[in-house]
């Protein structure tokens, strides 16, 4: 490793944390999907709600967590909501094993997850900030961004292998062991943590929670990347229980190929996060976010192709390595951008928001989905989410607002 790329221990621990977490839960992907589907016999409509519910009520609970994090030290948070995480995951094989597994214990599950996840991702993505220079982030976002990408390569096909050897919740309970290990990764970093001091600290509650959307929608760049990013991972997400649905019970692809099918694709994950920090030096910032941007928003279209047999998995994997290509670029580049344009005593706010609201909405465009296919069939239903993913690049940024700008749109909109 080159010297000016050394991140320094903290973010070792950190990276090291994220690797094993994000290895677990790729292992476990589609296993509520899967376990509703073949265990509680669950069709679109449930499978759709379960995904959304989660997502939503579980982005509701997080909102009051923003600003509760913003000025406390963030590793003790994040290890709260790992250890939380294990807790509620290790109930479903429990259960499962006593017989009493119901749908409405996975609801319970996948919302007290999906509140922790929101509340680890604001903490971790403002302690990232805090230990890494900004002019390094895009190293370090990129980093993750390859290690998700690598574990999803390994993971899916392993998950169905095991699900298929093993039982339905086996990936289960390695999702939640990753979560354990992950804790006691965060707990490994020594370096003292300065938390944020509050500008004011009599501001009230309401003004405290709605300080991130505030100053989201103040940015003129962090408006359009925050809407945009919104409605492309709702309309994207929208379509992953119907596809589990359509592949797993109306084309009868087996568990194993499902997951291979969404495995291979990932190595366009992997090599375009490798590749985000030498095209953003070459392209600049603005124009990845543009390119790219457009890119991930035209491959789900494809989708509408898929059929039975060997054609089809070819279909969903080309469609996949595509869609999972552009986004490898765009992702880690719109973070960076986002962490070097917020202020520090605003980080576990803004993130908070924006978790909360792209979970939200996910789940709006997951249950819409969900009863649309009811009436139309998941087939007809994905092809509507492609053409609706189309409109979405206009709402992409035409230029990057500098700081100066930033400040004065934030200073203009307080004082409105």
């Amino acid at each position: 490793m080159r010297p000016r790329e050394r991140l320094g221990r903290a973010f070792g621990w950190l990276w090291a944390a994220y690797a094993v977490s994000v290895y677990g839960t790729w292992l476990g992907f589609g296993a509520f999907s899967v376990i509703a589907i073949e265990v509680l016999n669950a069709g679109s409509a449930e499978v759709a709600a379960l995904s959304a519910s989660g997502l939503a009520i579980g982005a509701l609970l997080a909102i009051p967590l923003g600003p509760w994090m913003e000025f406390r030290a963030k590793r003790p948070v994040m290890i709260a909501m790992d250890v939380v995480r294990f807790g509620a995951l290790a109930s479903i094989p429990l259960a499962y094993w006593l017989g009493v597994l119901s749908f409405a214990q996975l609801l319970a599950v996948s919302i007290v997850t999906a509140t922790a996840k929101i509340a680890f991702t604001a903490a971790s993505g403002a302690y990232l900030k805090s230990i890494v220079p900004g002019d390094r982030l895009l190293v370090a976002t990129s980093r993750f961004e390859s290690t998700n990408w690598s574990a999803s390569m390994v993971g899916p096909p392993l998950g169905g292998a095991a699900i298929g050897l093993l039982g339905p919740v086996v990936t289960v309970v390695a999702d939640a062991v990753s979560y354990l290990l992950s804790a006691i990764g965060v707990t490994a970093i020594r370096e003292p943590e300065q938390p944020q001091k509050p500008r004011n600290p009599q501001v009230r509650r309401w003004s405290d929670i709605v300080e991130g959307w505030r100053y989201l929608f103040a940015h003129p760049t962090l408006r359009r990347l925050f809407v945009n990013t919104m409605l492309v991972n709702a309309l994207i997400m929208a379509t992953e229980p119907l596809l589990s649905v359509l592949m797993l019970s109306h084309l009868g692809f087996p568990v194993w190929e499902y997951g291979l099918a969404f495995a291979v694709p990932c190595t366009g994950g992997l090599i375009g996060s490798r590749l985000a920090r030498r095209i953003s030096s070459r392209w600049g910032e603005a124009r990845v976010l543009r390119v790219f941007g457009a890119l991930r928003a035209c491959w789900p279209l494809g989708l509408v192709f898929i059929r039975p047999g060997l054609a089809g998995l070819l279909i969903v994997m080309v469609t996949e390595f595509g869609l999972i290509l552009c986004v490898s670029i765009f992702s880690p580049v719109s973070a960076t951008y986002r962490l070097n344009n917020t202020p520090d005593d605003r980080q576990a706010r803004v993130l908070a928001a924006w978790s909360a609201t792209t979970g939200t909405s996910t789940a709006v465009c997951t249950v819409v989905w969900g009863l649309l296919a009811q009436f139309t069939g998941p087939h007809a239903a994905i092809a509507l989410a492609g053409v609706a993913l189309l409109g979405t690049p206009f709402l992409l940024p035409r230029r990057l607002a500098v700081p100066e700008t930033r400040d004065q749109a934030y200073t203009g909109a307080r004082s409105m």
